[in-house]
């Protein structure tokens, strides 16, 4: 492998190593210097690079199933301009706007009198601006281009019915760039020009955190990747994890279900970024709160092309059960060595990177009977209305888009948008939306994912097991979700 593609292999592995587990610390010190852009894009176009979770088919636009609302049309152009046929008016907050229930753009939340509704930073007569500030270009091209694409097909949905106090959503999207100081720069022209940032998911997020802290930005994202930014004050994440807080649910239905497996384990992972501390924090989390047995807890260089060794070192140790931390690519080298020599564990787990297609085209017969743990519903839930919702609106404002999850969790963080700042009404500002947000303990993105605490920004205890078999992805675990406690792992806090 040459220099040249060393390092772009480097690059690529670091940025997904950012996103594989819960809180990923990545260290601002080793990102390069900022390229003196000013980070900004138009709406961006075509998936090239998407970690999509693609499965089953996705739904025509404006088919969802019963229970849910259908979306209406919304506009062709820039997402900040009124959907034709849109309300307008303060009468459209006072009164809901024309959906009703919970899968209306404005959910369940109760509109406040708009009397008093001032405007301020990011909010003019006609808008409320907010912005999306996400990895577009860099090491992986589009790599998080499904939070603004999801973003964006909230804001759609909401103008073609609705307004906030007569005004419709403006959407301005910035590119991060897998870059600490790109996602500064970023957060320093949310600041000035925006009311609030909405569905942003990057996984050197840790650059704009102080920003946004100090301007008391409303940031309500995707997901959170670095401790720097869950100690911002007006950050929160729609998915809301710790790096050392560690649900037990999963672990125990494994340790259940394969008592003497769990007992001989191994924890692998790329040995680069972030994924060390998770993969320890994890391994040690499930020997605390589950009582498995970590024999083989092992790193693996982002370099390494030969998996066979550590293929045999478990083999050596009679390991009856793999875990695994890293992007979809890795996953399939190891397990192709593992049917090369022979060894089958009782299982294999991963998180739910590999819940993409390109690991099934990938994978191929390696992917029959793959386990992964999942915080949120599945796409191929027909029944979910919301993230059918999700589906559709998503192909009405990119057809061809693949679904993911950072793109269910950005829609997830506009719809919150949305609710807080209708029952806020009059009374709508930065400081008062941080508050709503700050006393918001069971978030579920109206059904689309578990209850998320916001309050204490914590990882929450509840998640289903899935597993790929004859052909499709299907849900293993009992009920909706199972809850567990959440484990400290003292290991990355």
């Amino acid at each position: 492998m040459t220099s040249t593609r060393l390092r772009r292999t480097t690059g690529v592995v670091l940025v997904l190593l950012a996103l594989t587990a819960c809180g990923s610390q990545l260290d601002p010190a080793t990102v390069a210097k900022a390229s003196g852009q000013d980070g900004t894009t138009g709406t961006s176009s075509g998936t090239t690079g998407d970690t999509g979770l693609p499965a089953g088919e996705v739904p025509a636009a404006g088919d969802v199933p019963a229970g849910g609302e259908a979306p209406a049309a919304g506009p062709a152009g820039d997402p900040g301009a009124p959907a034709a046929g849109g309300t307008g008016g303060a009468g459209a907050a006072a009164d809901g706007g024309k959906a009703k229930g919970k899968g209306s753009p404005t959910g369940g939340a109760k509109a406040a009198s708009c009397e008093g509704f001032k405007n301020q930073t990011g909010i003019t007569d006609s808008t409320i601006s907010l912005a999306n500030v996400s990895d577009i270009s860099g090491p992986v091209p589009g790599i998080f281009e499904s939070a603004q694409q999801a973003t964006r097909a909230y804001v759609e949905y909401f103008n073609s019915q609705n307004t906030i106090c007569g005004r419709k959503l403006a959407l301005t999207n910035l590119d991060s760039r897998a870059d600490a100081g790109a996602d500064q720069q970023a957060y320093i022209k949310a600041c000035s020009d925006a009311f609030a940032a909405v569905g942003s998911m990057s996984a050197f997020d840790s650059g704009g955190a102080a920003t946004a802290d100090s301007c008391g930005l409303p940031d309500i994202r995707s997901t959170i990747v670095n401790p720097e930014r869950q100690s911002c004050k007006s950050c929160f994440g729609a998915y809301s994890i710790r790096t050392n807080l560690i649900s037990d649910a999963a672990s125990k239905w494994f340790a259940q279900k394969f008592p003497d497996a769990v007992k001989n384990a191994a924890v692998l992972y790329i040995n680069a970024g972030a994924a060390p501390v998770n993969a320890k924090s994890m391994a040690a989390g499930f020997e605390k709160g589950a009582g498995w047995k970590v024999n083989y807890l092992q790193g693996i260089d982002v370099a390494e092309f030969n998996f066979a060794p550590y293929v045999q070192q478990m083999k050596d140790k009679g390991i009856r059960a793999v875990t695994y931390q890293g992007p979809y690519q890795n996953s399939v080298k190891l397990q192709q060595a593992m049917a090369q020599q022979g060894f089958k564990p009782d299982f294999y787990l991963q998180d739910p990177t590999i819940y993409d297609r390109r690991y099934i085209q990938q994978a191929g017969s390696a992917a029959e009977g793959v386990y992964i743990y999942s915080a949120n519903d599945l796409f191929e839930n027909t029944n979910n209305a919301e993230v059918q919702l999700y589906l559709s609106w998503l192909q009405q404002v990119k057809p061809g888009a693949i679904p993911n999850y950072y793109g269910l969790y950005a829609w997830s963080a506009a719809r919150l948008f949305v609710e807080k700042a209708i029952s806020l009404g009059g009374k709508l500002t930065r400081e008062s939306l941080v508050g709503a947000l700050r006393a918001t303990s069971a978030w579920t993105g109206n059904g689309a994912h578990t209850a998320m605490n916001l309050s204490a920004a914590t990882t929450p205890p509840c998640l289903k097991v899935v597993q790929y078999t004859g052909g499709k992805w299907q849900q293993v675990s009992p009920g909706d979700y199972m809850c567990g406690t959440v484990v400290d792992s003292g290991i990355g806090g």
